[in-house]
């Protein structure tokens, strides 16, 4: 029986992640950090369970061809590029191997898993860097965590990091040494100062958060200073406050210090305002391959609905709004809701409406009130989808439902859930977006599966209820009416509250109470009485 800390020889036989698998001699299953398939290495035992165990290679005896020298001189302590070690090409395969394994083991799929999409330059791709920032024998220390720890290994700058990023943390940390400004302890929870975080725009612009366990904080107006005198494109300066004691990095409360409120940055040809807050995928150039990529496999002709689920601040949103009729966003985060909003507003997308919702709360309700869109985006956090999520979508019966994904896992254990509700996975394409981690990013298409004869028709299931009134007028006239007569834009959402009110839909309402997660937007009373003139209009009420 393998013991920690022990040693051995071993032959790598695959990948399994960025690890190389190997077995030892009673047929433990062995994950062995920094070994690549084929090479014979000498490793340490780390941490030792039933069936399998970790370790760290030591020795590489007989190097594969795929092996290189890391180009980053913090790679062996930091936890963040674990690719370093092999050729970028290899990465690619071994991070497609990954895919295939969740949807086949996982998953139980036969899908198609073409060659992963890769960066031309994989180096300083991150607009957004966060470095935590902490104490290590009494020293202020900042930079990245060490694998599997909460221990900081203290560096100053990160290769896949945009310069402005780096630049921005080194002189964070000279104001906090002139002004002996404390970092914040995790163990003691004393101390000031938690993390360095900064977005950086195409432009070159930066907004810099400091992440403070309290505020007003000292010596701001000097901080301001020397950002300003060294980093040429700082745009903002916000001090986020987080008091949690746990893994959380932003807290909820943001102080403006310095410049304009967002970030402004292109994606796709569209721009968007960012605030501390915001999700914004961390590489633009992958990002625009990934979204266009879950924009060809949704198949938009320009008449559908679209649902665009954990839709942050409508990036995507606002790319399917170009080839759809209308599109649904729902997202949980209130600001980035407030910033999908403006977004939409500053591009000039009207065919588009967002909610600040849970996603698990709201759809299923959205559903119950009848609304079948043609197809479904899906975009969770690396957890994946609630079963209530999915068992929304599948009662609606999109015809395609694309899920872009950060965790190859958590997919497919989703996509496998709905295969078992009238869905086919068709394919699934994965994106380089996080290059030399052993992160990826993947979208996967599924069609519904058509059960029992139908006849085709051109009919809106989106516009179909029970009732003779509801034929009298569809969602996207009451609406264009409402506009036209008040100068008022109203939702899907509250148009349904209100027919619901009236009777014309006899089902659960929209602004059930509800014991427990975000209450559903209700509708306020001057959309209110508009919608009831526009629906008398048409008469579908007296």
């Amino acid at each position: 029986m393998l013991r920690k800390n022990e040693e051995l020889t071993v032959t790598i036989e695959r990948f399994g992640g960025e690890m190389g698998i190997a077995h030892a001699p009673d047929g433990m299953t062995l994950f062995v950090q920094g070994a690549l398939p084929g090479e014979t290495v000498v490793a340490r035992a780390q941490k030792v369970e039933k069936t399998h165990a970790f370790l760290k290679t030591l020795q590489v005896l007989s190097p594969a061809a795929g092996r290189v020298a890391p180009a980053c001189p913090f790679y062996e302590k930091c936890g963040g590029c674990v690719c370093q070690h092999m050729t970028y090409e290899l990465s690619l395969e071994m991070k497609r191997e990954r895919v295939l394994d969740a949807l086949h083991r996982l998953g139980g799929l036969n899908v198609e898993v073409p060659p992963v999409i890769g960066m031309e330059e994989p180096w300083h791709y991150r607009n957004k860097t966060t470095q935590p920032v902490g104490v290590s024998q009494g020293k202020t220390v900042m930079g990245f965590y060490a694998p599997r720890s909460h221990r900081i290994v203290d560096m100053d700058g990160c290769l896949i990091a945009r310069e402005e990023s780096n630049e921005t943390g080194r002189i964070l940390r000279r104001w906090m040494e002139k002004f002996t400004v404390p970092a914040y302890d995790e163990t003691t929870r004393h101390g000031l100062i938690r993390h360095c975080m900064s977005r950086v725009s195409r432009e070159g612009k930066v907004m810099a958060v400091v992440v403070a366990a309290s505020y007003p904080i000292p010596h701001e107006h000097e901080l301001v200073a020397m950002l300003r005198c060294g980093v040429p494109g700082l745009h903002s300066v916000y001090v986020n406050v987080n008091k949690r004691g746990d893994n959380v990095i932003l807290g909820l409360e943001n102080h403006l210090i310095y410049g304009e409120e967002r970030l402004q940055d292109t994606l796709c040809g569209l721009r968007f305002a960012l605030s501390p807050l915001s999700f914004f995928q961390i590489n633009p150039v992958q990002t625009e391959k990934l979204y266009q990529t879950a924009v060809d496999f949704a198949g938009l002709t320009g008449s559908e609905l679209v649902a665009d689920l954990y839709c942050g601040a409508g990036t995507i949103s606002l790319l399917l709004a170009r080839h759809a009729r209308h599109v649904i966003g729902i997202e949980v985060v209130p600001d980035a809701i407030r910033d999908a909003v403006e977004n939409a507003r500053a591009n000039g997308a009207e065919n588009v409406e967002f909610h600040a919702a849970a996603a698990e709360s709201l759809l299923p309700q959205l559903v119950a009130q009848g609304l079948r869109p043609d197809v479904v985006v899906l975009d969770p956090p690396r957890k994946g989808c609630e079963e209530a999520v999915l068992s929304a979508i599948a009662e609606a019966e999109p015809r395609r439902v694309v899920y872009v994904s950060c965790d190859p896992a958590t997919q497919a254990r989703d996509v496998r859930y709905l295969c078992a509700r009238g869905y086919r996975a068709e394919k699934c394409q994965s994106v380089d977006m996080f290059c030399y981690t052993g992160h990826v990013e993947t979208v996967c298409l599924l069609s519904k599966i058509k059960s029992a004869p139908h006849i085709d028709t051109d009919l809106d299931m989106t516009e179909l209820d029970v009732t003779a009134a509801e034929t009298k007028a569809t969602y996207e006239e009451i609406k264009a009416y409402v506009l036209e007569h008040t100068g008022l834009k109203v939702s899907c959402l509250y148009i349904a509250q209100v027919k619901a009110k009236h009777g014309i839909i006899e089902r659960e309402c929209y602004n059930k109470a509800k014991a427990e997660g975000n209450p559903v937007p209700k509708c306020p009373p001057e959309k209110e009485k508009a919608i009831e003139e526009a629906l008398r209009h048409f008469q579908m009420i007296s």
